[in-house]
């Protein structure tokens, strides 16, 4: 009878990160733990997905509530649609939407609130709220007064990559090589950013996906996002529900929940820190599994 020995397959390396949210709380990401769950609360009433489903306050906050109680590391609000075609919303508006939910949810939740805006006034009273995180989709590019603040505040930011504005951003989407022109855009927005006083250990990079990128794109960024670990910055993915799948599977985004999951199993197989999705008991269940897979802390 043949000896059958155990073999175990080594496993890559990945970077470990520790941020520091205004409340003197840590953020942990990477490393040995299984890939972080953002949940998004969109209260708006055009957002692609769900847009109207949680304008009400109680509801928006029931819903925040339920995503925490299945997992949620963070909650991700924002009172502005960016779908393709989508206008900039003035703050006024964007304020009047998430402020409530905001200071309803802050004293009760446990996982830190990421305010999802590009405007300085908005993060500015969110963060008075109780928001810890700052998600701009501009990379600080569209409100002069947002660097300032986060630095400031000394809130964790996220850097997203846009190609164009998201009223044109899918009319004509082109590069020569999307990954490399991806990473040298956030090196780029990462070292500005370090120039005005934010601290390169509390910035977040997000590749975009669909904003400002067709199918191949999408796919060509998924395939290689781990060329994205060069950054040395935690790597957020968000693919929950968007065309990208609908292209795929022709189903509309209600129904994109098992390919959302798809690429949440592939972005934490190639070195995603977090992943923002809309269905959170279904991410997290794939995030368990395979931080269990891959060796890592599951619980």
């Amino acid at each position: 009878m043949s000896d059958v020995r155990s073999v175990q397959t080594p496993r890559s390396v990945r970077a470990a990160y520790e941020l520091t949210l205004p409340n003197g709380g840590k953020l942990q990401l990477g490393g040995e733990r299984r890939v972080c769950v953002m949940g998004i609360l969109n209260v708006t009433p055009d957002s692609f997905s769900d847009g109207g489903m949680f304008l009400d306050v109680s509801k928006a906050a029931a819903h925040a509530e339920e995503m925490a109680g299945e997992g949620a590391d963070v909650i991700d609000i924002g009172g502005e649609s960016t779908r393709p075609g989508a206008e900039f919303l003035p703050e006024a508006e964007q304020a009047a939407r998430v402020m409530p939910v905001i200071r309803r949810l802050a004293p009760r939740l446990r996982a830190p609130i990421s305010i999802d805006t590009t405007s300085a006034g908005v993060a500015r009273q969110a963060l008075d709220a109780g928001a810890q995180i700052v998600n701009d989709i501009s990379a600080l590019r569209h409100d002069a007064a947002m660097a300032p603040l986060v630095a400031e505040r000394g809130a964790p930011v996220v850097l997203m990559h846009m190609q164009g504005q998201p009223r044109d951003m899918q009319e004509m989407p082109f590069y020569r090589d999307v990954v490399a022109e991806v990473r040298d855009f956030l090196a780029g927005r990462i070292a500005w950013a370090v120039a005005q006083g934010i601290p390169a250990e509390q910035i977040i990079v997000d590749p975009g996906f669909g904003f400002g990128k067709n199918f191949e794109h999408n796919m060509a960024l998924l395939r290689h996002l781990d060329a994205l670990r060069s950054l040395s910055r935690p790597i957020l993915v968000g693919t929950s529900r968007k065309g990208m799948l609908g292209h795929i599977l022709a189903v509309p985004p209600a129904e994109r929940v098992f390919g959302t999951a798809a690429t949440v199993a592939a972005a934490a197989e190639r070195g995603a820190a977090i992943v923002r999705v809309h269905d959170l008991r279904c991410a997290v269940h794939v995030a368990k599994v395979m931080a269990a897979i891959q060796g890592k802390a599951w619980n």
